[in-house]
């Protein structure tokens, strides 16, 4: 059973809105499965903590949420999605990129990210998903983020987001918190949240110290707020073996034929989980046979 969860809290009459995550097994499990160096492990689980807090704004089990973030730099694109029950999966197209530290000693997360967009696909179960998409502010992910929120979304935002790796590439710490500011908040409390942010802490640094999400919100809000939601969140991809036969299914028999003669088999690997299903000559001939039936 995961020990990460996101909690969703409100403060000060409900003019705030707040989020808090601890990710760490979740951004461990992802870092195991691509096997991503530091600097990649720090991208792509911020990537993750984000969307897992921003999944939790949406309001119905089977809504989902697509995070690209398109930089080029080179670990080229991040890719996460999850869904308002606290399931997220993600990837990127390159997990062994390195670089010295940064100016301030952090892992260079700009650099491997580069220039680009942050885009942003809800899908409500409507008829078409939503899309939104801004350009990368930083590259440092939190800070697009909060740029994507306050710009796309409308709503005066923070979001601070953060993993710390261990020497031998493993996860110490992972998680982040979302503010916002709902329409009529007061200007001053506004500042005086901005205060209390610059101030804090990273969120790195408290999980170091034994604190978890409440202690964040407790931290940047004092006791005047209160709890509303607690939702688990872990790593849970939706491929699986059925599926990948279904995809083979839809090359036709034609293509299948093609396939056969020239690898043999067919191996197909999950961009989101890194898990291999194998296809033997008997098994595709099976499924050309089936479909030729039909």
């Amino acid at each position: 059973m995961s020990n990460d969860y996101v909690i969703r809290g409100t403060a000060y009459d409900g003019q705030v809105r707040a989020f808090a995550a601890r990710s760490t097994q979740l951004v461990s499990e992802m870092q195991r499965r691509h096997q991503t160096w530091p600097v990649v492990s720090a991208a792509l689980g911020r990537t993750a903590t984000a969307t897992a807090m921003m999944a939790m704004m949406m309001k119905n089990p089977t809504d989902r949420l697509t995070v690209q973030v398109r930089g080029d730099g080179p670990i080229g694109q991040i890719v996460v999605d999850g869904d308002a029950q606290g399931h997220i999966r993600g990837y990127v197209d390159n997990p062994a990129v390195d670089f010295p530290l940064n100016s301030v000693g952090k892992l260079d997360v700009a650099r491997a990210v580069g220039q680009g967009s942050l885009n942003i696909i809800q899908d409500l179960g409507l008829k078409d998903p939503y899309r939104g998409s801004v350009s990368l502010v930083s590259g440092e992910i939190g800070d697009d983020f909060t740029y994507y929120l306050t710009v796309s979304d409308q709503i005066p935002s923070a979001v601070g987001v953060g993993v710390l790796v261990d020497r031998d590439a493993s996860i110490l710490h992972a998680g982040g918190f979302i503010l916002q500011m709902m329409p009529g908040a007061d200007d001053g409390l506004n500042a005086q949240l901005e205060k209390r942010i610059q101030e804090m802490p990273s969120v790195t640094q408290q999980m170091q110290a034994g604190a978890g999400p409440e202690e964040i919100l407790y931290r940047l809000l004092g006791e005047e707020w209160s709890l509303h939601q607690k939702q688990e969140v872990s790593f849970q991809c939706h491929c699986s073996r059925k599926r990948i036969e279904s995809t083979l299914r839809s090359l036709g028999p034609k293509e299948l034929s093609d396939l056969i003669e020239e690898q043999g088999q067919a191996e197909v690997i999950c961009h989101f989980c890194n898990e291999a299903y194998t296809f033997t000559r008997e098994q595709l001939e099976d499924i050309k046979r089936e479909l030729e039936a039909e």
